[in-house]
């Protein structure tokens, strides 16, 4: 059976358990493994699909368990190089990932964001492999790591490897004087299937989203709205077939309303809205939706179906502690 291949950089995330990180007398702090590529790996495996997950890694204590955790869960890390003297991380300035608070990013001199082409054997990286998924993240961190990302690309549709990405946008990301838009269009033009959401189609590819939309806009406008974006896509970007937005909008630390739109080039589908007062953790979320909608369409379902899987997979990752969700689709 061939394998989905996701691309990208590994990363631990680093979580107060109170709001202040240096509280007296409780200055604790929990560690998970994560990062969006990685997040989809484990949600896929955990969704009996067969993935390979490549980054790369130090050669020390904490990089083994991690590789170990994703390993225990059935992602085959075997691709991944060997190279560099740290992991990228980030800080959550929350006692439980649920408020707004700051997110501090340590991904600079990191083993991934260091990786040169020249360290990669593409026959190697892409034997066995039907699917390739990247996201957004990568090519935000430099230049050098865009036009690599442009050179995986590139080799993945020279051998007709289905091409998925993940419209990520962190604004802190964005740092070297680039703007999403200068560099995500060409990448972009490379993948079959698209998800993100409205607001991020628009920041890097160029799409159209109606100002004053809220938290109150009704489902049927935002069905028009994600209509619209991707209709946009489609006529832009000749390789894409599918698109799928997210919409997830929270009250307060623990409410979340959820629920996503699919398109092809004949249909356009919404799924049940999914809303709830329990969220435990809503790091992952997306990458939870992008891992299901992966499955849905490697396993043939319909239109429907498919953003039904992909929205109930995102939704369950609320009630998961940790990035690594559990790959279930309730």
């Amino acid at each position: 059976m061939p394998y989905i291949l996701t691309f990208g950089e590994v990363l631990y995330r680093l979580q107060s358990t109170n709001e202040s990180i240096f509280s007296v007398g409780s200055n604790r702090m929990k560690i998970y493994p994560g990062g969006s590529e990685a997040n989809v790996a484990v949600a896929l495996a955990q969704m009996g699909d067969q993935v390979q997950f490549f980054s790369a890694f130090p050669d020390n204590k904490l990089a083994n368990e991690i590789i170990e955790s994703m390993q225990n869960v059935a992602v085959d890390c075997s691709k991944s190089i060997t190279s560099g003297d740290r992991i990228g991380s980030y800080i959550l300035l929350s006692a439980n990932g649920l408020t707004s608070g700051e997110v501090i990013y340590d991904r600079k001199y990191s083993s991934f964001s260091s990786l040169k082409v020249s360290e990669i054997d593409f026959d190697k990286l892409f034997d066995q492999v039907s699917w390739l998924h990247w996201s957004a993240l990568t090519p935000a961190l430099s230049q050098d790591m865009a036009d690599l990302m442009e050179a995986v690309l590139q080799e993945a549709a020279h051998r007709n490897i289905k091409i998925s990405v993940d419209l990520n946008y962190r604004s802190k990301l964005w740092k070297y004087g680039k703007t999403p838009l200068d560099i995500m269009p060409k990448l972009v033009s490379y993948c079959q299937v698209i998800m993100g959401n409205i607001w991020a189609a628009n920041n890097m590819l160029g799409s159209p989203v109606q100002d004053g939309l809220n938290r109150n806009t009704s489902t049927e406008k935002y069905m028009e709205c994600s209509k619209r974006s991707a209709d946009y896509i489609f006529e832009n970007f000749p390789n894409a077939e599918s698109i799928a937005n997210t919409f997830r909008f929270m009250d307060n630390p623990n409410h979340n309303l959820f629920y996503g739109t699919y398109h092809n080039k004949t249909e356009d589908r919404i799924s049940a809205v999914f809303e709830t007062n329990e969220v435990i953790d809503r790091i992952g979320s997306g990458d939870a939706f992008m891992a299901g909608l992966i499955h849905a369409l490697t396993h043939h379902m319909n239109a429907q179906e498919i953003i039904n899987y992909a929205t109930a997979a995102g939704y369950q990752k609320l009630f998961v502690e940790g990035d690594f969700g559990n790959g279930k689709a309730i």
